[in-house]
């Protein structure tokens, strides 16, 4: 089965200092169909103004994967001894929230936005350690799935971040005329998100912000539209 979850369908919140698009419930957006797929919870599509960002605020017993697709995101945290960093394009950050943490995360750029994909995973259990991890990948390679995210134990030596749930996050790019695809076991799902270009997955057209939601079938293939000149930007969730 296959449900294809269309971008301007998303829920939408608008502040001067940020534009954000919904897959699932989130905030004051509520869509009872929409609540989350299998462990993930949230898929958020930010644009942070310049100079502006999220001041300090809490969570806890959640894994949240940032990925940075424009501009440069400054993060900080009191996890351990706390951390300062700078997320670039290519770069993935994972945060096991756990027992509890605050984190804040800023656009400091005084002329451009930052635009970032933000992931919420429910963890295997409640009350882990907080934890944080950040790592460059070359995340948009033609011909190959990029693993960035892997359970605990299990990233071997793929270089993935590991996080305290059994799913798996892949990136690629697929050449115009081109495809890829991914065997899906059988009690499995998996989650196509479409970050740039036009595409079919299984037979079905999206294109960019759109997402395909895939149980029960063995295989995912994503290809290229035919009419498409511009290589498509995919991430992929291999879900239990």
């Amino acid at each position: 089965m296959l449900t294809i979850r269309k971008s301007h369908e998303r829920g939408r919140t608008q502040f001067p200092w940020l534009d954000s698009w919904h897959s699932f419930s989130f905030g004051d957006y509520r869509d009872p169909q929409w609540m989350g797929f299998r462990s993930l919870r949230v898929i958020n599509d930010d644009i942070v103004a310049p100079r502006s960002g999220f001041d300090p605020h809490p969570h806890r017993d959640m894994e949240i994967i940032s990925v940075v697709l424009e501009g440069a995101l400054t993060h900080g945290d009191a996890i351990g001894d706390g951390h300062r960093e700078v997320l670039r394009p290519g770069e993935v950050q994972r945060i096991s929230a756990g027992t509890g943490m605050v984190h804040s995360e800023h656009n400091l750029d005084p002329s451009r936005p930052v635009r970032l994909l933000q992931i919420w995973l429910r963890p295997d259990r409640p009350r882990h350690e907080p934890r944080y991890g950040q790592k460059a990948f070359d995340l948009w390679t033609s011909g190959l799935w990029t693993a960035l995210v892997a359970p605990e134990g299990r990233a071997g030596d793929t270089g993935a971040l590991e996080i305290h749930q059994d799913a798996w996050l892949y990136s690629t790019r697929i050449a115009p005329g081109a495809s890829r695809s991914r065997d899906i076991a059988a009690t499995r799902a998996a989650w196509v998100q479409i970050v740039t270009g036009k595409a079919r997955v299984n037979g079905r057209d999206v294109t960019a912000g759109d997402a395909a939601a895939i149980e029960n079938e063995s295989n995912v293939t994503i290809e290229a539209a035919p009419d498409s000149k511009e290589p498509v930007d995919v991430l992929l969730f291999d879900l239990a």
